[in-house]
């Protein structure tokens, strides 16, 4: 395998062009069809998506690619290291023109998430991390907040999940940050302009892997609701909840659902 500075170089310079052909589409008259599941795509997405792969497999022939646009190849399952990507993560607000859209690309190696980059190009947002590295927003170290508590909390999540009858207490008040991409969510986390993100529905390796470890390396913890670790490139490549924030925040929010038994892990 190369090295992972290398890897890192090619990584970042492969998002940036992602975002630079992204824009060229954005807010313009676009080709959408549904996939199944009743979720929008469009060529857009698979250009993008196009694009990515030719660029980090054809540079690095012996990684596995693992992809929302793709159809998944199993042999990603024998490589010591693959690419997780979310060509356009939030598609809906891509097409809407709304800027709360990123690519999200994550170098899993053994499971792990090793380097990531993730890229709002509407608004020129750049983040990326490396295991052990910190993380940065456009070359500046970032750090998630210091927010301990949940009453207050800046919580980037889909607002009606809190109003549910099955918790055990209610919700205190919280600011409510919706953002139609989860991994854009999360980057939110790592750069302090959020507190929190969860879900409790499943999501999928590409939602996730790039902006977990830019939260971790940010200085938060990123788990399953019930505090478990999340590892990637597994068999089924899913995820069945996810818990981001500081570690203080973290504590707090898992307290009030580490219990919740989920029906599936999808």
């Amino acid at each position: 395998m190369s090295d992972l500075a290398a890897d890192i170089t090619l990584l970042n310079a492969a998002v940036r062009e992602a975002g630079a052909l992204a824009l060229r589409f954005w807010r313009t008259e676009l080709t959408v069809w549904q996939k199944p599941g009743d979720t929008p795509v469009s060529e857009a997405d698979i250009a993008v998506d196009r694009h990515l792969r030719q660029r980090l497999c054809e540079a690095r022939p012996d990684y596995g690619w693992l992809s929302e646009e793709t159809e998944d190849d199993t042999a990603r399952l024998q490589c010591g290291r693959v690419w997780v990507v979310d060509p356009i993560d939030g598609t809906r607000a891509f097409l809407d023109g709304t800027p709360h859209f990123c690519h999200a690309v994550a170098l899993v190696e053994n499971g792990v998430p090793v380097a990531a980059a993730l890229f709002n190009p509407a608004v020129a947002e750049f983040y990326e991390a490396a295991i052990n590295q910190g993380a940065q927003l456009n070359g500046i170290p970032i750090q998630v907040s210091d927010q301990q508590t949940v009453a207050g909390c800046r919580m980037a999540a889909y607002g009606p999940m809190f109003k549910h009858p099955a918790w055990r207490e209610p919700w205190p008040e919280m600011e409510i940050i919706q953002r139609d991409s989860v991994a854009y969510r999360l980057a939110l986390v790592a750069s302090g302009a959020a507190d929190a993100a969860m879900g409790l529905n499943t999501k999928n390796d590409w939602d996730l892997a790039a902006a977990d470890l830019i939260v971790r390396e940010a200085g938060g913890r990123v788990t399953a609701h019930d505090g478990k670790a999340l590892t990637y490139n597994n068999p089924t490549p899913q995820q069945y909840s996810f818990l981001a924030a500081g570690p203080n925040l973290h504590a707090a929010l898992f307290a009030r659902t580490g219990h919740i038994k989920l029906k599936s892990r999808g």
